[in-house]
This record gives C-alpha cells, structure tokens and sequence, in this order.
C-alpha cells in the first residue's frame, strides 16, 4: 500500500508487473515493521527491509518476517554498488532526513543499471493546511514556501519526531541532483470506496486536495 489514499502495488504496477517481481532482490527503505517486505516476499521477490528504529525491526521479527532485517542509516547504506534490482519506500526515510539526496544517491549507488526506485511522501501542498480533517482543514494556514521542519518535543524539549518540509520541485531537483531519472509523479485521488478518516486525511480533503505524491525514479 502506498498511501492512506489506498493505492496498492496490485493496481498500480509502479514496481512493474507482479508477475515479473519474483526473484527480484529489492530493497525496501525506511521500513518499519516490514509489511511492504512482507507482501514483496509473498509475490517471489527477495526483498532486504531497512530502518534506522530497532524497535520497528523488532516488530518485524516478532509478526514474522522471512527475509534480511537491516538496522542502518538510510544516507549510508551497508550494501555494495549494484546490489538491488529495485527499491522501493512508503511513507519512509525520506521525510524524515535533512537531506534526502544524500539517501537518493546512496539508492542509486546501490541499484543495478535500469533498477528503479519508487517512494511516496506526504504532497508537499499538504505543508499549507491545517492537519484536520474536516472543513478547518480546508483553508490555507501557512506558506506553502516555508520550509521549517514539523518538530515534536518530550517533555525536556528533546525532539522526538521531526519532519522536514520540500515543496514539489525540491523534491523534483533532489531526484535529478542524486543522478537517477525522474519517470512518473503519482498523485493518487481519492476513490470513493475509501470512508476512513484518520488524523488530517479524510474523503472531504482527498476530493480536493492531493494528499501523496509517489515519485517513480530509474538508474540509467
């Protein structure tokens, strides 16, 4: 799944036919408990799961994970040049690093000539609404330009959750500034079987106003 939207690898193909992912070694990026890994096993693939939290790893291990568990620095990965076919990351690493082209260029390092890579953020347009789901989310609040980090504090003020802002073409000179080639922009809309609401995403915002951008980058 690669949104709260709902578009799934099934319907999308954005990794390319299901069928033509068996025996693939991939590497999935920021992966938390590994259900992407564990789906990517499921088709055939030989999928390598990636994150920085050891306690998202250890969640991993306990609901069962059949493949590589990595604890490593997404901007320092710990594989040789050319190792994947494909990589692929939901909702993970990227948002969350200062600079994403030191993780971009370490994806391409790592993919084989023609592998790609796929990863999906928060639309950067979301930065200037309010996190709300229902009307009071629909006005803008905040500069869509401004590009301060979202930080959350503990109670000693040592952050414990930070998220960095990139407007849409950030994003788009980051991919091009880390060598790999942009080919798609998904901005999935939402569809109408969708109901939920969860935190600012709900189906008054999804029908006006994208809530994902999946970025769709090849190694030449």
């Amino acid at each position: 799944m690669w949104c709260p939207e709902g578009l799934d690898e099934v319907e999308a193909q954005l990794l390319g036919p299901s069928e033509e992912l068996h025996g693939k070694e991939i590497l999935e990026i920021g992966a938390g408990a590994a259900q992407c890994s564990r789906w990517l096993a499921a088709q055939g693939a030989r999928p390598v799961a990636l994150d920085l939290s050891h306690r998202q790893l250890q969640h991993a291990l306990r609901i069962g994970s059949p493949f590589p568990l990595v604890c490593a620095d997404a901007g320092a990965l710990p594989f040789a040049d050319a190792s994947f076919d494909l990589a692929c990351s939901a909702y993970g690493a990227l948002p969350f690093v200062a600079d994403p082209r030191l993780v971009l260029r370490e994806v391409r390092r790592v993919l084989r000539p023609g592998g790609r890579f796929v990863f999906s953020v928060t639309h950067p347009i979301r930065w200037a609404f309010p996190d709300e789901p229902g009307p009071e989310g629909l006005s803008v609040a905040s500069s869509y330009f401004d590009r301060t980090p979202y930080v959350e504090q503990d109670g000693d003020g040592r952050a414990v959750y930070v998220e960095h802002h990139r407007t849409l073409g950030d994003r788009v000179r980051d991919v091009v500034a880390s060598g790999l080639t942009l080919v798609d922009l998904v901005e999935p809309e939402w569809p109408d079987w969708n109901t939920s609401e969860w935190g600012g995403w709900s189906p008054l915002r999804g029908h006006l106003i994208p809530g994902t951008a999946i970025f769709v980058c090849v190694r030449d």
